[in-house]
């Protein structure tokens, strides 16, 4: 035990005075160097601009029909959503909005990222949804037009991030313990 100790003691040894080699070696020719020296070798040193290097353009996401893809998620509710240029229609599951999603709450959540990106009738939505109630679906299609969004303009990304529409809601029912009632609920207490 005592050898391991001291072998790990002498290579950290090592490795210190290694580093303090290569230190000196890096400040020597620094010192002797002339100013021509320096302005030489800043002229070989190729210039990149950081700005050009941040800025990468994001190439939109449109699969053979000219469509974009995306999955989105609320609660239990699993939304496959397809976006696609046209007149603004939504069909979810076969069926148009206004009949699977009849109160006109649900309606307006599901166009609500149409609304922020100011795009009301530009683009169709066909999804398939599963799971859950028909709140956490209307979440998960909107989640999934979001997202679809951004995959075919990446440039609404940012408007449609301010407003939280590409954050998950990761929220879901606790699951239902042994011994317990419900998630937490304990049974009626009865002393007699």
């Amino acid at each position: 035990m005592a050898e391991e100790t001291k072998t790990l003691a002498d290579l950290k040894d090592m490795v210190e005075e290694k580093a303090a080699q290569d230190d000196a070696a890096e400040e020597a020719p620094q010192a002797d160097a002339s100013p021509a020296d320096a302005v030489a070798a800043d002229a070989q040193a190729p210039e990149v601009p950081e700005a050009a290097e941040a800025i990468v353009p994001v190439e939109p996401q449109i699969d053979a029909q000219g469509r974009s893809y995306a999955t989105g998620k609320r609660k239990n509710a699993i939304a496959r959503v397809w976006v696609k240029p046209g007149p603004g229609k939504i069909t979810v599951n076969g069926r148009d909005q206004d009949t699977y999603f009849a109160r006109p709450v649900l309606r307006m959540i599901i166009n609500q990222p149409f609304g922020v990106t100011e795009r009301d009738g530009q683009y169709d939505v066909v999804c398939t949804v599963k799971g859950g109630g028909l709140s956490g679906q209307a979440g998960a299609v909107k989640h999934g037009i979001s997202k679809a969004l951004t995959y075919y303009e990446p440039t609404l990304r940012g408007a449609l991030k301010k407003e939280g529409f590409l954050t998950r809601d990761s929220r879901v029912v606790e699951r239902k313990k042994y011994g317990r009632k419900k998630a937490r609920r304990s049974f009626q207490f009865s002393k007699r």
